[in-house]
């Protein structure tokens, strides 16, 4: 039990990772604190309107929950990798999926990584501090996991972009305010015509959100469609500097997109048997505990 006045965390914490020391498990009590406090008891209703409230972003800023791996010179942790385990595990290990702050993380890094100062500077200190909220925009009806299928297109018109297309299953997408888009800037070149334009969505004109998705699974989490109809970004919004880098742009990302996939798979997979563990101890039946019969014994 934990001290008088303080929260009882509910999932069992004695799984631990190798890399853990001293400083991450201080940030650890910090971060389940904060998910149950402030988001295990807003679950439900999350589920039921298919995203988390603003409200929770500001706060995990306010707590310095978001960009943990950003330096702080953008207003980011400082941290490093570890330190977005030990979010991504507090949340998997109680089935939340409603806050996709880890697809947040993921546009904050195509920023951190190919953008310039200026942009850095624009958006990586309101996305650590939950004002501004981020999604990635790739996939779309005819091109998931064959990006260089993707349809979108941009064209060049004088210092602005023109963008007509759709994206679909956008996690954050109902919410955001900064897209990281991929589009085509080159019709004839599959590999080489794909670009990543960092697209502000607040008062845009010609785009639009489309449903907010009924999921079978991660109910909580907005996961939207998106319409693009001659919406004009200006050109320096383009990462890298040149169109046509943006398949190398997301080579380069998404082996750290995909290792936060496996970290909150393992949590979520310690969280189910934590939370068994703790019903076959309570729940009786026949006058005993049902963890001590042979068939949850043995399980």
């Amino acid at each position: 039990m934990m001290a008088a006045g303080k929260p009882e965390v509910s999932v069992l914490q004695d799984y631990e990772s190798p890399w853990m020391d001293d400083e991450l498990r201080a940030f650890r009590d910090t971060a389940a604190r904060f998910v149950e406090k402030e988001m295990l008891p807003h679950d439900a209703r999350w589920r039921a309107q298919h995203h988390v409230d603003r409200e929770v972003w500001r706060l995990a800023g306010a707590t310095g929950l978001l960009l943990l791996d950003v330096p702080t010179e953008y207003g980011g942790g400082g941290g490093d990798f570890r330190h977005e385990c030990v979010l991504y595990q507090e949340l998997a290990r109680r089935a939340l999926s409603g806050f996709g702050q880890g697809v947040h993380s993921i546009c904050a890094h195509y920023v951190l990584n190919y953008g310039t100062e200026a942009h850095k500077q624009r958006w990586l200190p309101r996305m650590a501090s939950g004002d501004l909220i981020g999604a990635i925009a790739m996939t779309e009806p005819g091109a998931g996991s064959d990006l260089q299928g993707i349809r979108t297109r941009a064209v060049r018109e004088g210092d602005h972009y023109v963008i007509n297309g759709s994206k679909i299953f956008i996690t954050n997408g109902g919410s955001a305010d900064l897209l990281m888009l991929v589009v085509r800037t080159n019709p004839d070149d599959r590999k080489k015509g794909l670009s990543i334009l960092m697209v502000e969505t607040q008062g845009l004109e010609g785009y639009r959100v489309g449903r907010v998705l009924d999921k079978m699974g991660m109910p909580a989490q907005d996961t939207a469609e998106l319409f693009f109809e001659n919406v004009r970004v200006p050109a320096d919004c383009l990462l890298g500097g040149e169109e046509g880098r943006g398949m190398y742009q997301m080579m380069g990302d998404l082996p750290y997109e995909r290792a936060t996939i496996a970290v909150c798979g393992v949590a979520a997979m310690e969280g189910a048997v934590a939370e068994t563990a703790r019903y076959i101890k309570e729940r009786k039946a026949f006058g005993k505990a049902i963890g001590e019969f042979q068939n949850s014994r043995f399980s």
